[in-house]
């Protein structure tokens, strides 16, 4: 997703320091630096640093990386467009060694899993599974996701990437892809990984789209989730405004990067969408020029909806978040230009114990250009990520090995 929003950004002539993301009323009790980041003036004692905003109390006092400051790696950092494109382009790109695994769908779709070669022999059977939901038509060939991914290796973690449908060069053998409320996909994919490494507990961690689709999946599963732990990274939550903001200044270039993206993975597999009769309107999408009429045209009929609108209010994972029932660590932008920060669902997370939203003053898409390995290595958020999962994990292990032990001294009580 992050090279395909840069690619057609990086030749528009558009004004790049006009960022179309408005600031939110959330950051509240502000004060201003130099460097035109705004933060919060902490009013009491604190365990997260003043220059990024916290909702809700879910692990915060164990999250040591929350102490760390939020600032944004000079000139690059303080320019939402810039940012984003920035991380798109000169990010790093890890080398890792994959090994594809492609499952066949309910529906006859194929679902491609890759994971990192040679970890089924150097990894014990119970290492916790991180499974990673790149953006919209990302995969596992994303700078973001290897970063993620080599950062969760080096703490002993199994790494998997899901590519979903035609992304990451995965194949299509159904006339359908996906969409950003269709959880089967995600669903299938978290009971083969369980299967597979029954005596290991289970996380997932997506951005963007990929945010979107988890959190609706984790709504829907609630309490019989599969999985420990979660995380939502640049999360649009509100497709409805998202989609507004699509078509505003800047943002305009976006768009038209990501419909292009879209039109090659479509186009690629054209064939099977020939004769296809009802709603669909295959030339429209073939020919493209915004995502919101490559849905129009293909997503929105595959998937049931009436129209676009439908599609959007109803996938909008905002209105479902108060249903998650397993901790779920939500890390936003408040100048995101791709996933407005007015599409956050404050209430709705503040009212859900199972939920931690952090709010970093700036970041961009997919960016956050800022931290130790500023400008060119890992984004901000992948330390918090990892700090949020492994505490997850240890309280995972602290609470089976406890209940063990219960269960041993019931054990020897009855023989007594």
């Amino acid at each position: 997703m992050a090279r395909a929003l840069a690619a057609a950004a990086a030749h528009s002539s558009s004004s790049l320091f006009t960022c179309a993301a408005a600031p939110t009323t959330h950051f509240r009790r502000r004060l201003k630096f130099s460097s035109g980041v705004h933060v919060t003036k902490p009013t009491s004692m604190s365990y997260h640093h003043p220059t990024i905003e916290v909702i809700g109390n879910l692990l915060v006092p164990q999250l040591t990386t929350l102490k760390r400051p939020y600032n944004p790696y000079p000139v690059i950092g303080w320019n939402c467009h810039l940012e984003t494109i920035f991380a798109a382009w000169f990010r790093t790109l890890p080398e890792v060694r994959f090994k594809r695994q492609c499952l066949r769908s309910q529906d006859g779709g194929s679902l491609t899993l890759d994971w990192v070669a040679g970890d089924v022999s150097k990894l014990p059977v119970n290492a916790p599974v991180l499974i990673l939901l790149p953006g919209l038509t990302g995969g596992s060939e994303d700078s973001y996701v290897r970063h993620m991914l080599l950062r969760a290796r080096s703490k002993g973690w199994r790494v998997v990437v899901f590519n979903s449908r035609g992304c990451g060069d995965s194949p299509v053998t159904t006339s359908q892809f996906y969409s950003a409320s269709y959880t089967e996909d995600i669903r299938e994919v978290v009971k083969h990984v369980s299967s597979r490494y029954p005596e290991a507990k289970l996380y997932a961690a997506g951005w963007s789209i990929g945010a979107n689709i988890l959190v609706h999946y984790l709504s829907q599963e609630s309490d019989a989730c599969l999985l420990t732990g979660a995380v939502s990274l640049c999360n649009p939550f509100d497709l409805v405004i998202a989609d507004e903001d699509f078509h505003k200044g800047f943002n305009n270039v976006y768009d038209k990067a990501l419909a292009s993206s879209l039109r090659k993975i479509f186009k690629k597999h054209a064939p099977l969408f020939e004769d296809m009769g009802g709603e669909f309107n295959i030339p429209l999408a073939a020919s493209a020029k915004t995502v919101r009429e490559f849905d129009d045209g293909i997503t929105r009929v595959s998937f049931g909806f009436k129209s676009v609108d439908d599609y959007y209010s109803y996938s909008s994972s905002s209105k479902v978040i108060k249903n998650v029932r397993i901790p779920l660590l939500c890390i936003q932008a408040e100048n995101d230009p791709i996933a407005p920060s007015r599409g956050i669902p404050y209430e709705d997370i503040k009212g859900n114990p199972n939920c931690l939203l952090i709010v970093t003053p700036k970041g961009g898409h997919l960016g956050w250009v800022a931290g130790e390995e500023a400008p060119r290595g890992a984004p901000w958020t992948d330390p918090l990520v990892m700090d949020f999962l492994q505490n997850l994990e240890s309280n995972a292990r602290s609470h089976t090995s406890s209940s063990g032990s219960n269960r041993q001294n019931e054990n020897v009580y009855h023989k007594v």
